[in-house]
């Protein structure tokens, strides 16, 4: 049965700049006619991943590698061979997937790798490695891939299949030159915004020598940053079914990863400025919904900004504000099946919306449960 797992949070940062643009200030957007407060998919997707990892949530072997390095990775698994001449065959095998080297020993774009697929290319290349020759530095890209063995050619490219890593299979990628390894992503990551309106602050910061003289009673280094402080609303949709085929049917693994998803998401902080504003804020409001017709992102709940009020935090507004906004838009777009799991510090979910959990653990293992039970129905 098709179905999507959907995510909401609602997470309020304390002053901080999570994520900058290209001026260092915080990105921002205009939503509903006001600005808000944004952190870019892309930002929430590496916290995520760096988050699985930190908290070993799944296997070395069951995640990805983002890197233009792979030349570097090669030459380490390659580690009995002589670095010089190893670092000649990876560049041929690499050349017969069309993907090049730079002078710096870079690719020309980073690569999104599984452990596996790493792994096997290291063992391709040792394999067939009388067979890989040096690269003509001047020869075009279609030259170097014509010149590589064919069968090293066959055997690279059936090795692409993403490896049964788990990020991959989540958030998907393209490779320019290898179309046939693209892989659509299970997962789609909304840009999360500010649920109120927000304006930028801006810190004027000194610096004083600690070896300067007593007549030097000025600032050595002046300076300012921009920050701000919101409450954002962040939501992400799981197609089930695809996360289980592009891990090659392997429904196990796919629970696993709908249960590390949950966890690493909720855990999830952007790394940005965090030495100076040290925003290690945990969601106030996590919800699940489970939907069979179609994804609803909530995020119209919050067109007209959250106000602030002396008796009520923005968080607690914003929970009732999208409680209210699903039950509106479930009346006349959802299913009867549909069904929510939620964990609310802030107790503006209405109980009877749902199956309440204590702590994330419970609730993420729970979560694995339903999709466990999606599957098997």
């Amino acid at each position: 049965m098709r179905a999507f797992i959907e995510l909401h949070l609602i997470q309020n940062f304390a002053p901080s700049n999570l994520n900058r643009d290209d001026t260092g200030a915080p990105k921002d957007a205009i939503f509903g006619g006001h600005r808000r407060a944004r952190v870019s998919s892309q930002c929430f997707k590496r916290a995520t991943r760096l988050a699985a990892a930190e908290h070993e949530l799944l296997p070395v072997d069951q995640r990805g590698v983002r890197t233009k390095r792979i030349k570097r990775l090669l030459i380490e698994r390659l580690a009995e061979r002589d670095p010089e001449e190893a670092a000649q065959k990876i560049e041929g095998a690499l050349a017969a997937n069309g993907l090049s080297v730079d002078s710096d020993g870079k690719t020309q774009y980073l690569l999104f790798l599984g452990e596996k697929e790493i792994a096997g290319f290291a063992g391709l290349i040792n394999e067939h490695w009388d067979d890989l020759t040096a690269i003509d530095e001047k020869a075009s890209k279609k030259e170097r891939k014509s010149a590589a063995p064919k069968e090293v050619t066959k055997k690279a490219l059936a090795l692409l299949d993403g490896g049964k890593a788990v990020d991959i299979a989540l958030f998907g990628r393209m490779l320019a030159d290898l179309p046939q390894a693209n892989q659509d992503a299970a997962c789609q990551v909304a840009h999360a915004i500010s649920t109120h309106r927000v304006e930028r602050e801006f810190d004027y910061y000194t610096a004083v020598d600690d070896k300067g003289g007593a007549d030097e009673t000025g600032a050595d280094m002046i300076g300012q940053i921009e920050f701000n402080s919101a409450t954002f609303y962040r939501y992400a949709v799981l197609d089930l079914n695809k996360l289980v085929e592009n891990l090659h049917g392997d429904q196990e693994l796919a629970l696993s990863a709908v249960e590390a998803f949950v966890t690493a998401m909720a855990r999830a902080v952007p790394t940005g400025k965090q030495n100076t504003f040290a925003a290690h804020n945990a969601p106030d409001f996590i919800g699940i919904s489970v939907r069979y017709l179609a994804p609803m992102n909530l995020a119209n709940a919050f067109e007209k900004p959250v106000t602030a009020r002396m008796d009520r935090s923005l968080t607690e507004q914003s929970v009732e504000r999208l409680s209210e906004a699903d039950q509106k838009l479930s009346a006349v777009y959802g299913d009867d099946k549909d069904r929510w799991l939620y964990l609310d510090l802030t107790s503006q979910w209405p109980e009877s919306r749902g199956e309440r959990k204590s702590n994330l653990t419970g609730l993420a293992t729970r979560v694995r449960e339903v999709a466990s039970d999606l599957l098997e129905g």
